[in-house]
């Protein structure tokens, strides 16, 4: 690395690129893959980082990870399960509008614990609409209601959310570890947020009987479109989950389990059929990957990795020990608020991206690995809640917001907020009060 690019000093130089590419990340006038990158050779072009030290500084357990789940969750999709419980369930509370809200919910935070975001939104909200059509109701407070159980769900494991996923792989937790720690103040804010809207929206969901009777005629059964494909999906999904929660034990990275899944999942999915057909379905698995996601992440660790090696972040740990006196109390109710803040004005994967280098270097003098446990949970819990906060804060709220615009339900910027940033500072409080009852009481 040079210490001097084009006359400004290489720490410097790498603050300003990352600073602008961040700027347009979040005007969001550009693909997000392909600032990412652009910044990643400008570091490699100007010498801040020489080729062999951008790729090294991608975290290919990430990367895995997020690849697999992608072809396990895309070919899943294929088999109908996840419609086919949004309407058992739904069938369950014998149609009745404020029992649906509460089983969408419940389903929508359950599987975003298991599925990306946008996934999970893009499985439930055409059944959410399909419903309340039927039933002759508003479907805003279902589908904010969808959105905040989204964000707050997928919080509860490590790959529910992408900053649980770079949090994981980066300080090698295990995927216990997430459900431990974080999926008791996921669970209590659910709860507290469905008893909430229940509340306040219980008078206001009528519906005659005639249209719960034509919800109830809708056939579950239907939406399975291929049974063979669900078990074999469902025993994959298993396997997975049961291969990341024994990962500490057997020593193989959570990267690794889930590309063995997407493989064996690829295996029986195109097993038995002739070649032509084998090599189609197998393509069309693998476009499943999100790649714009892939390489914007890639990029990410690219810029991210320049800041470090420049010891730019080490200089903002430094700072950020002082801000806090070294206090382990400090800086974990300081990043909660803060990343929780940020993360509903800007999107919270390069946050996190640049804070996890940022603390890794402040645990020598702040204790230890141990010791910032607290810390590195509070950077989760705000990360994630956070993405709640406005309509931009989360991809699944973008998302959401597109489909209602289009079924003729627009969702605006204010009226979302309105909703929003109480249920973001609901959650954030509860996230304190569960921090400081579980380390510093």
């Amino acid at each position: 690395m040079n210490n001097l690019v084009f006359g400004i000093n290489a720490g410097w130089c790498a603050v300003i690129i990352v600073t602008v590419c961040y700027l347009i990340l979040f005007t969001e006038k550009l693909n997000r893959a392909v600032v990412a990158l652009l910044a990643a050779v400008i570091m490699i072009f100007s010498g801040i980082l020489t080729q062999a030290e951008a790729f090294s500084g991608i975290d290919f357990n990430t990367i895995s990870l997020l690849a697999g789940m992608m072809i396990i969750v895309g070919i899943t999709e294929k088999s109908g399960l996840f419609q086919f419980v949004a309407v058992w369930g739904t069938k369950k509370t014998r149609a009745h509008p404020v029992g649906i809200m509460v089983v969408l919910t419940a389903v929508t935070a359950f599987f975003s614990a298991f599925l990306d975001n946008v996934t999970t939104v893009l499985l439930i909200v055409p059944v959410t609409f399909q419903i309340t059509q039927k039933l002759k109701i508003n479907p805003f407070p279902y589908l904010i209601l969808e959105i905040f159980a989204a964000n707050i769900g997928g919080t509860a494991t490590l790959i529910g959310d992408p900053p649980n996923i770079l949090i994981g792989s980066a300080l090698q937790l295990s995927f216990m570890d997430f459900v431990i720690n974080l999926t008791p103040v996921v669970v209590v804010c659910m709860f507290i947020l469905i008893g909430t809207f229940v509340l306040i929206w219980r008078k206001s969901l009528t519906t005659t009987l005639r249209n719960r009777t034509n919800v109830l005629k809708m056939d579950e059964l239907k939406c399975i479109t291929d049974k063979k494909l669900l078990i074999k999906s469902l025993s994959v999904l298993t396997l997975v989950v049961a291969g990341f929660i024994s990962a500490e034990y057997i020593h193989i990275a959570n990267g690794v389990i889930a590309l063995l899944g997407a493989a064996v999942l690829l295996l029986l999915y195109t097993f038995g059929d002739n070649h032509q057909k084998r090599d189609q379905k197998t393509a069309e698995a693998f476009n499943m990957i999100d790649w714009t996601t892939i390489f914007f992440f890639c990029g990410l660790f690219m810029i991210v990795h320049g800041l470090e090696v420049t010891g730019m972040l080490q200089k903002l740990g430094q700072w950020f020990i002082d801000l806090t006196d070294g206090s382990i109390q400090k800086s974990t109710f300081l990043i909660l608020g803060s990343s929780a803040l940020l993360s509903s004005a800007i999107d919270n994967i390069p946050f996190v991206a640049t804070m996890i280098p940022m603390l890794v270097s402040t645990e020598p003098a702040m204790g230890g690995r141990e010791a910032m446990m607290p810390v590195w949970w509070a950077l989760s819990l705000g990360a994630c809640f956070g993405g709640n906060g406005t309509l931009i804060g989360a991809s699944a709220n973008v998302i959401v917001a597109g489909l209602a615009q289009r079924e003729g339900h627009p969702i605006s910027f204010l009226r979302f907020l309105i909703w929003a940033m109480p249920v973001m500072i609901v959650s954030i409080i509860i996230s304190a009060a569960y921090l400081y009852l579980k380390y510093f009481l």
